[in-house]
């Protein structure tokens, strides 16, 4: 395993779950102008990149390829529709003071991205990551029973970030080019919202605060260096380490809602996560079950 590649995509992870410390020193901005920021420099600074990586003609060749492909074209739109439906339910969670709803919706992501796995792309669920999903659901419904309300923040982020992996997995962009390719679809909605706001002077960009300003540009930053550091992590280790890691940022996620943003984690809450963390072990369990079996197999056909 490459010791490189662990410590890369584990940075990446961090640096998500450290992200709410971001958006929440923009809590007296709008979620809605948050996104659209976020939308168009996440695009300026990937085109950016890609001018500086003399990415161009690989660009023009997959926008070629768009052009006479209505189903990658489509898998496109349908990935920015849900990863920028995932960026605006998190920053107003964050803002909000749901912190911790989006570290349960982040714990849940998998199990739900197992199940989409199965009913899109006939991807085979064993019994033991059936018994993870359905303990995971009895945690939902213990939730919404006892507060009489659906986590609907937590569904709606693994959900939409569930749907936005498989969309991905069936276009297999590069991250750059996915990322700029999925602004592009909703970056003139941004720019028109955003232009809209400083036409009626409801904008907090500039002149109004440099602070906000600053951060507002930084979000694209934010948003593309994570990526970055995933790819590149991600190209060298094996998929059940992932499968670890990615519990790391929901993990911080759920001290910073806890200990650093006081907020409430009653009997309720401790019964909801327990029942997720529970299906998470399973989970993981069945998955090194599955990577030892494989394992076994290549073993006893090179002795052959």
């Amino acid at each position: 395993m490459n010791g490189k590649g662990v410590t890369t995509a584990f940075f990446a992870y961090v640096f998500w779950g450290f992200l709410p410390v971001y958006w929440k020193l923009l809590d007296g901005v709008v979620s809605e102008e948050i996104l659209a920021h976020r939308i168009i420099w996440s695009f300026v600074f990937v085109m950016l990149l890609i001018s500086l990586t003399s990415g161009y003609s690989s660009l023009k060749h997959t926008i070629r390829q768009l052009r006479s492909n209505g189903r990658m074209t489509l898998l496109l739109l349908l990935s920015s529709i849900f990863i920028s439906l995932n960026w605006f339910v998190y920053i107003w969670a964050v803002n909000h003071n749901q912190v911790l709803a989006t570290s349960l919706g982040y714990y849940i992501n998998p199990l739900i991205s197992v199940g989409l796995g199965f009913l899109f792309l006939r991807e085979r669920m064993t019994k033991v990551q059936s018994f993870a999903v359905g303990v995971a659901a009895v945690g939902v419904g213990f939730f919404t029973v006892s507060y009489g309300e659906v986590p609907w923040v937590s569904l709606l982020l693994a959900l939409s970030f569930g749907f936005y992996a498989l969309t991905k997995k069936l276009t297999k962009l590069s991250t750059l080019q996915g990322l700029l390719l999925e602004t592009f679809f909703v970056v003139p909605i941004a720019i028109v919202y955003e232009g809209y706001s400083i036409v009626y002077q409801q904008s907090s960009f500039y002149p109004i605060s440099l602070n906000d300003t600053l951060l507002l540009i930084g979000g694209g930053i934010v948003t593309a260096i994570p990526l970055l550091l995933f790819s590149k992590g991600a190209q060298t280790i094996p998929l059940y380490m992932i499968g670890i890691l990615q519990y790391t940022a929901p993990t911080i996620a759920f001290l910073l809602g806890i200990f650093v943003y006081n907020e409430p984690f009653t009997k309720i809450e401790l019964v909801t996560f327990s029942l997720i963390w529970i299906a998470v072990v399973v989970f993981l369990t069945s998955q090194f079950r599955e990577i030892r079996k494989v394992k076994l197999t290549k073993e006893v056909v090179q002795k052959v």
